[in-house]
């Protein structure tokens, strides 16, 4: 099995023609198209234990139970997967008395989370269509068609054509290892296309977001948008501007933090998307020619950091992509007389609190971004012991980053990057010859000096009246 899998990781595009090819159900037949597990590579060994404790315990207590999603999507393409998403026909009351470690979330989509230890599960009840008999708080709808409250319960080929592409309807059954394609997603798969299913426009009236995952899926996975899916989105990107900003800091994380950022960036522009979710950094970006640049070497950065499996911080890309119109206001600003440093804290205060009003940043990542940019106005400051604080600052080095980032994207001139690089690596003789070249006390340590205590003139006979 393991040898089998290893043939179709090395080209999955040819196992899938020779599995799925032109033999099988047109794509015009009724009833999904069911591979039976001889016919295809996706196998319980790839999934994790928490996953298969969910499926076999629903099953074993007489519910349908299926993965279903990105991870059987990703298994076809010879990718290992790495979230697992359970659909079942038990409703989330009925999840949680299985289940002690869960709990129900949500209001729009009820769904339940099983954790174990650090992993979660994410159970969803099948999904049927909602009609006008349905109360409000099962099913509701805006005037402009954006879905509110999806909670109506359906089958197994109702759930699948509820979802939104073709190749994320795709369940694989726990009961005899087969995978059901409700849609033709395993062909779009072969074609490495992504397509709505149902009518896009009014898709992405009911779930703005879609057209975010649309990009975020293209650039992940190197698929291209299917045309008809692809025409509507220039004109729905406004419908964006309806989505609550906490949800869109959820989402602007998967876009950004999945190793795919440069390609999700340009993606986002092209659609223009991106000016729904940044409007100012956008508007920076048409009138300063390093701005883009800027942003697309912090996303080079962050994609090579996930790539070699080191850290990464939202605050540090949020900080790129913010600080093209933080130093549009500080100019202005500077311009009406205010001097530079509150001038560069009013701007950062400014753009913060208008972005807010489309995405939300929790404060632990707003606060280290905006130490980034208050540091980029004290690592010019070269002398003394102001270069051993700026040193030792806790977001130094996340502002030394940013600071070889300007320089690289053309908004500085190089040279104070290559100054700091050398101070770091220096003993302590080098770094004093380092002060010294930019007129600092060569002597010094920076090191507070001593204070000499001066002493008092002892006091004379006091004067007769």
């Amino acid at each position: 099995m393991i040898k089998g899998f290893t043939r179709f990781l090395q080209s999955p595009g040819q196992h899938l023609k020779s599995l799925f090819g032109p033999q099988d159900a047109p794509a015009g037949s009724t009833g999904p198209r069911i591979i039976p597990r001889q016919e295809h590579p996706v196998s319980r060994q790839h999934f994790s234990d928490a996953a298969l404790k969910v499926l076999y315990r629903l099953h074993n207590a007489g519910f349908q139970a299926f993965l279903v999603g990105g991870c059987i999507r990703d298994s076809l393409l010879g990718h290992m997967p790495k979230d697992f998403d359970v659909a079942t026909d038990a409703t989330p009351e009925q999840i949680r008395e299985l289940f002690r470690n869960s709990r129900i979330i949500g209001r729009r989509f009820r769904i339940v989370h099983v954790r174990f230890g650090r992993e979660v599960i994410e159970v969803t009840t099948f999904r049927g269509k909602p009609n006008d008999d349905h109360a409000d708080h099962i099913s509701q709808q805006s005037d402009d068609g954006l879905l509110l409250r999806d909670n109506v319960w359906g089958n197994l080929e109702e759930d699948a054509l509820r979802r939104d592409f073709t190749v994320n309807a795709l369940y694989y059954n726990i009961a005899d290892f087969s995978i059901h394609d409700f849609a033709d997603g395993v062909k779009d798969i072969e074609a490495r296309t992504l397509r709505l299913i149902g009518d896009p426009a009014t898709r992405y009236r009911e779930d703005p977001v879609r057209m975010l995952r649309a990009v975020r899926f293209a650039a992940k996975l190197d698929f291209h948008l299917d045309p008809a899916t692809e025409a509507p989105i220039a004109e729905a990107a406004p419908l964006l501007l309806q989505i609550p900003p906490a949800r869109l800091f959820d989402e602007i994380l998967k876009l950004f933090m999945a190793g795919h950022g440069v390609v999700t960036f340009q993606l986002l522009r092209q659609y223009g998307l991106f000016a729904m979710l940044f409007p100012e950094a956008d508007e920076a970006m048409e009138e300063l020619p390093w701005a883009e640049r800027l942003v697309e070497h912090a996303l080079e950065s962050t994609d090579r950091r996930i790539r070699e499996d080191r850290p990464v911080t939202p605050a540090f890309l949020f900080a790129a992509l913010l600080w093209a119109p933080v130093q549009q206001r500080q100019a202005t600003l500077e311009a009406d007389g205010m001097p530079a440093i509150p001038a560069l804290q009013a701007a950062s205060q400014q753009v913060v609190s208008r972005q807010l009003q489309h995405i939300s940043i929790p404060k632990r990542f707003s606060l280290p971004m905006r130490d980034i940019w208050d540091l980029q106005q004290r690592l010019p400051l070269r002398r003394g012991k102001r270069v051993f604080q700026t040193r030792e600052h806790p977001r130094f080095r996340a502002a030394y980053d940013f600071l070889l980032l300007r320089e690289a994207a053309g908004e500085l001139d190089p040279g104070l990057g290559d100054w700091w690089t050398a101070f770091q690596q220096a003993d302590e003789h080098e770094q004093r010859r380092l002060l010294s070249k930019v007129g600092a006390d060569p002597a010094g340590s920076g090191a507070p000096r001593k204070r000499r205590r001066r002493r008092r003139k002892p006091r004379g006979p006091a004067s007769d009246a």
